[in-house]
């Protein structure tokens, strides 16, 4: 099954406001593109994965993502994060109705091409599953099948809401970096942990100091 991932980006002034314990301002926005920008990279890399549509109004992030070969998607509801990547589902589905969609969080900076293939292998099985990330409390990919309807409630508990809705939880182990999505200083190190993609290697190197 070759999958359709749909990623919401919000624009890059906006993003990542709870790393600012660790990111000035001015860095901020660079390392939230540098994490889509790995992110995508993977995505495109993995074999279950034929397509990519970024759902962002961001034009340096629509430019930059657009140039590893994703599909830009305009954030026409401009209504926050699920009714993105429900305008996006909807978007690829306009052209391929039958298309198996993923929601995929746009900050998996150490994502692993052969990570996500299990995933979405697993999710393959089923109308529609999700994967937990690694705090145990959120959401990191939400997949429908051809017969599923995406149905994001990403947020605050998003795990729970997921479950509640029907959506079966991929229980699955050796996914780390399909897990570890980026919202703390924490989130970053763990993420470096597990070895990030070359953009964000390049925009954060120096920027931890402790470990």
């Amino acid at each position: 099954m070759q999958w359709t991932l749909v990623i919401p980006l919000k624009p890059l002034s906006r993003a990542k406001s709870r790393l600012s314990d660790t990111a000035a301002d001015g860095v901020r926005p660079g390392l939230a593109l540098a994490f889509a920008q790995d992110t995508v990279s993977a995505a495109l890399a993995c074999g279950a994965v034929a397509d990519v549509a970024v759902v962002t109004d961001d034009e340096l992030a629509a430019r930059e993502l657009a140039a590893l070969g994703a599909r830009i998607v305009p954030d026409a509801p401009a209504n926050g994060l699920n009714a993105a990547l429900a305008h996006g589902a909807a978007v690829v589905r306009e052209s391929r109705p039958r298309a198996p969609v993923a929601a995929l969080n746009a900050d998996l900076p150490a994502l692993r091409p052969a990570e996500l293939a299990v995933v979405l292998s697993a999710a393959a099985h089923f109308p529609r599953a999700f994967l937990a990330d690694a705090a145990g409390v959120g959401t990191t990919l939400l997949a429908a099948g051809p017969e599923g309807e995406l149905q994001p409630d990403f947020g605050v508990d998003s795990r729970s809401r997921h479950r509640a809705s029907g959506a079966t939880e991929l229980l699955l182990s050796g996914v780390d970096s399909v897990r570890q999505d980026v919202d703390t200083g924490d989130d970053l190190r763990a993420a470096l942990a597990l070895g990030v993609g070359p953009y964000t290697a390049a925009v954060s190197a120096g920027l931890l100091s402790a470990p």
